[in-house]
């Protein structure tokens, strides 16, 4: 299993599935990041903290635990 956090920048990689529970999972996917969607990863924090992904044509940051439970290929 291969995670968001895990992808070099520069890469683009489609989402296969959202791991978590309730209210995080649901945040997730109301900023755009659901099951198909291609995910480039643009930029990462200095310390791995936080990710800038283009997400459906828009600049998205996102924590790296956030980024742990989303499973990529």
């Amino acid at each position: 299993m291969k995670t968001l956090s895990e992808v070099k920048v520069g890469e683009t990689v489609k989402v296969l599935k959202l791991h978590g529970e309730g209210a995080v999972k649901r945040r997730i996917m109301d900023m755009g990041i659901t099951k198909g969607v291609e995910v480039y990863v643009r930029k990462v924090a200095p310390l791995g903290d936080p990710f800038e992904v283009n997400v459906r044509g828009y600049e998205l940051s996102l924590r790296k635990a956030d980024a742990e439970m989303i499973e990529v290929e």
